[in-house]
């Protein structure tokens, strides 16, 4: 166990972290820490804490236990097989039946005396698997049997990522990284698509490698993809998939639902990204509200920079009016006119707005009456145009302690548009010219785990508005000896490198933080984070060149606690060359646990 202190820039936010002494009994959880990958054998395999002591002292045996692997049959189903739009399996390029090793969020959701699971496989096309899961008397759960989600009402599913479980009990997904409309237009030919769209129009029956830009194009809608998805499961074992195209389009790592049942965060992965928020109409419905993004006002560029917030109202849609739009093929072009701006001054002519994000420094003019497209369309676009902050860099996941009205948000890497007109260590201004600059603080590759202090808000309509945002818990940049055990990571191995999904323990003070990490670790971590000490324990590792998808914690199904845990792309994202066959790289699904039960 080491301790990191977690920053505070004022003493209102080291009071709202502490904890005062007559709640100083109140529960927590200590878990046997796991140590650093050092050895090759431990650098391939899952280390997992062997124990954990909860309220009262009672010490717990627990573990990781493997539910499923990519490719595992099951029943009658392959678990992450690609399906296209008529149920057939989706070619790989040597002409074998695409089986997904990408597998992330995976949720636990009880349905009557019934158990399952949503699993998402993010690749693209994208796949939702519901397995059915049987729990014995100990806690130990069993897969039994899996089937694909059927997204063909919808033109497919694109690459789902992270995820969440509303608290009315359903699984909450989204799509990421949705491609760039603007460009899917106005490419010539086929070598202007991005590389990364290609493989979609497999979904139709369509082979990416002799496809023109017309046939691309005529099978490929942009605006099918990049919105929150919900699954709506039935006592029979049927799952009913909708897309909220009400939430808005953005890079999806998640969307969140707050207790109150209708306020929902939505966080946006990429470079030069937003954070929005949407207030549904009426609590337990997605199917309508209001999209707000976040306005950055910064108070100090200490630790990953603090800052009070605001939010940009970009209207009210519905699903319907939204799913309209998109199968009547509007275009971008439909939404704004373009202009060319001076890339040295950042200036734009007369009448358009500039603006930077993840598509870079455009100068747009909204044409008139299309305020819903942009909002709902081209959120993010549209939430710069209206002068919202679009400088974030790599955001991930988010969760809530509602015992200290605490959000907290993870940046995987504070750079690029976070930087003041820089790029690392090196002057540069493509992330920043054309924008308002609002996020102005120092380089951390490593990352930062942000808080975010809530509250009520009488003109949005929520109690459960974010005011203020600091750093709570911040990797730190290392360089080890070319001789040292850990040379292989360059962001301390007793700190978070590139944090990624979070979860919190209510109840235990205790904020559970993943890591999707290439050379900050060698070895992705799953850390236990005490906000009342600031004590950090690793308490998961995964092999080589795999990701730490989306934990995720269940105080209580059917009598006992499970904390889930993902291993995607096993020797995938580095040290391809340690592989020793093609079953290593098959994406773990699986939990921690069990645990006894710690939630009513």
């Amino acid at each position: 166990m080491t301790r990191l202190t977690a920053l505070a820039t004022s003493t209102a936010i080291a009071a709202a972290l502490a904890v005062a002494p007559a709640q100083a009994a109140e529960p927590t959880l200590k878990f046997a820490p796991v140590p650093v990958p050092v050895t090759d054998a431990q650098k391939r395999d899952i280390l997992a804490s062997a124990s954990v002591t909860v309220a009262g002292g009672e010490t717990a045996s627990i573990g990781y236990h493997v539910l499923a692997r990519s490719g595992d049959s099951l029943g009658d189903g392959v678990f992450g097989l690609l399906l296209d739009k008529d149920g057939n399996p989706v070619k790989s390029e040597d002409g074998s039946s695409h089986v997904s090793v990408d597998a992330d969020f995976s949720s636990l959701l009880p349905m009557g005396d019934k158990l399952y699971m949503v699993t998402h496989f993010e690749s693209r096309p994208g796949a939702m698997y519901l397995t059915r899961l049987e729990q014995d008397g100990e806690g130990m759960l069993r897969a039994v049997g899996t089937s694909n989600i059927d997204f063909s009402a919808y033109g497919g599913l694109w690459v789902p990522c992270a995820g969440s479980v509303t608290p009315w009990g359903t699984h909450l997904g989204g799509e990421e990284y949705p491609p760039n409309a603007r460009a899917v237009e106005e490419a010539a030919t086929i070598k202007d698509i991005d590389s990364y769209y290609l493989p979609m129009v497999r979904y139709f029956g369509v082979d990416p490698a002799t496809a023109t830009v017309d046939e691309f194009r005529a099978a490929f809608n942009p605006y099918n993809y990049g919105y929150p998805t919900e699954i709506l499961l039935d006592d029979m074992g049927g799952a009913e998939p909708v897309k909220h195209y009400a939430m808005g389009r953005m890079a999806i790592e998640l969307a969140y639902v707050m207790p109150d049942r209708k306020t929902a965060y939505i966080s946006d992965d990429g470079t030069n990204v937003a954070l929005f928020m949407f207030v549904a109409d009426k609590p337990g419905d997605l199917s309508a509200g209001t999209l707000y993004a976040l306005k950055w006002h910064q108070t100090s560029s200490a630790g990953g920079g603090s800052a009070d917030i605001t939010w940009v109202s970009l209207g009210h849609a519905t699903d319907g009016e939204v799913r309209s739009m998109v199968e009547a093929r509007t275009r971008f072009a439909d939404i704004f006119d373009t202009a060319k701006g001076d890339k040295k001054t950042g200036q734009c002519p007369t009448g358009f707005k500039p603006t930077n994000t993840t598509d870079g420094f455009e100068c747009l003019r909204l044409k008139p009456g299309m305020e819903v497209a942009a909002s709902r369309l081209e959120s993010r676009r549209y939430a710069a145009y209206m002068g919202a902050t679009t400088e974030f860099r790599k955001m991930e996941g988010i969760t809530f302690d509602p015992k200290r009205d605490t959000m907290y948000l993870a940046m995987s890497a504070v750079e690029r548009g976070m930087q003041d007109f820089r790029k690392g260590t090196k002057v540069n201004h493509k992330y920043d010219i054309g924008g308002p600059n609002d996020i102005r603080v120092g380089y951390n590759a490593c990352g930062v785990v942000y808080g975010m202090t809530v509250g009520s808000d009488f003109d949005i309509g929520s109690d459960y508005v974010v005011k203020s945002m600091y750093p709570a818990v911040a990797g730190q940049m290392v360089t080890y000896a070319k001789d040292s055990p850990y040379a292989n990571n360059k962001c301390h191995v007793d700190g978070i490198a590139n944090p990624d999904n979070l979860t919190f323990v209510v109840d235990y003070d205790t904020l559970i933080i993943g890591e999707d990490t290439g050379s900050g670790h060698q070895n992705d971590v799953i850390w236990a984070y005490d906000v009342n000490t600031g004590d950090l324990t690793r308490i998961q590792t995964t092999p080589y060149g795999s990701e730490t998808t989306s934990p995720y914690w269940y105080g209580n199904v059917g009598g006992h606690g499970y904390l889930m845990s993902v291993i995607q792309h096993p020797y995938g994202e580095s040290d391809q060359d340690k592989a020793t066959g093609p079953s290593d790289a098959r994406a773990y699904v699986g939990f921690v646990g069990p645990f006894p039960q710690m939630a009513k």
